[in-house]
């Protein structure tokens, strides 16, 4: 990756600060956030007390056997288990992974599949009714079937960021900063955010949308929840570690 020009982003200023500065990209130098969200829990409440359902061990609960989705996503899957022993979930310590997988292996019964394509269709369809979903697939099926509804788990939520960057090489660095700052604009940044129900985090772009939607907190969750979640940072030599608990908990070894 090429580091940015601020000088050539004028709409730099429009993002919210405390979306910057984040462990994977200190300072900014080579990435402009694009959209963040969280990765939490979905019910349908037709089916399952919402009072029942209030934290990540909660999927652990023997009711559920068979009838859970959790993502088709190596750290996704493992950060429940960390979080669910009190340890981050980046951790890199051998021991805690291991645990984690221990924990993991626990909840296997109960999970039914493992899907990240779309898997707002099947809580919608009523193949599964509880499990993992992002907070913006959650958003567009509450719209489909009101019954659906987004939990944030004690034991803190994943936090994600989609970013943007200008690759090593690229030919023509110049149109590279102008699509940057197109889309560093406040009406732009607003429409992407409403057209794929993910949080922006252009200030000025949440701003200008619609009350609704802004005060949303399955989108724009309040600071104390994500003072609690925890963004999926780069784990380097510990992720081999994870791919072999991974493969072993996918083959129910």
């Amino acid at each position: 990756m090429l580091p940015i020009d601020r000088t050539q982003l004028p709409g730099f200023k429009n993002l919210d600060p405390r979306l910057l500065d984040k462990p994977f990209d200190p300072g900014n130098v080579y990435s402009i956030p694009y959209l963040w969200g969280s990765t939490g829990i979905v019910i349908n409440t037709d089916k399952i007390d919402p009072a029942k359902v209030r934290a990540w061990a909660d999927l652990w609960r023997p009711e559920f056997k068979q009838s859970l989705l959790l993502t088709n996503d190596m750290r996704e899957v493992f950060f429940i288990g960390l979080r669910m022993l009190g340890y981050s979930g980046n951790s890199t310590d051998p021991g805690q992974i291991r645990k984690a997988y221990a924990k993991l292996q626990q909840l296997m019964p109960n999970v039914r599949l493992f899907n990240s394509d779309s898997p707002q269709v099947l809580y919608i369809t009523g193949e599964v009714d509880a499990g993992m979903i992002w907070n913006g697939n959650a958003y567009r099926a509450h719209k489909e079937d009101s019954k659906l509804r987004y939990i944030y788990p004690a034991e803190g939520c994943l936090l994600w960021m989609d970013n943007l960057v200008i690759l090593k090489g690229a030919k023509n660095q110049a149109h590279a900063h102008r699509l940057l700052d197109f889309l560093l604009r406040a009406d732009i940044a607003k429409n992407i955010a409403e057209t794929l129900s993910y949080a922006s985090p252009n200030a000025e772009a949440v701003k200008l949308m619609d009350a609704g939607l802004r005060q949303n907190p399955v989108i724009y969750p309040p600071d104390d929840l994500i003072k609690n979640g925890e963004y999926t940072l780069d784990i380097g030599a510990a992720t081999p570690i994870y791919v072999d608990y991974w493969e072993k908990l996918r083959s129910g070894e």
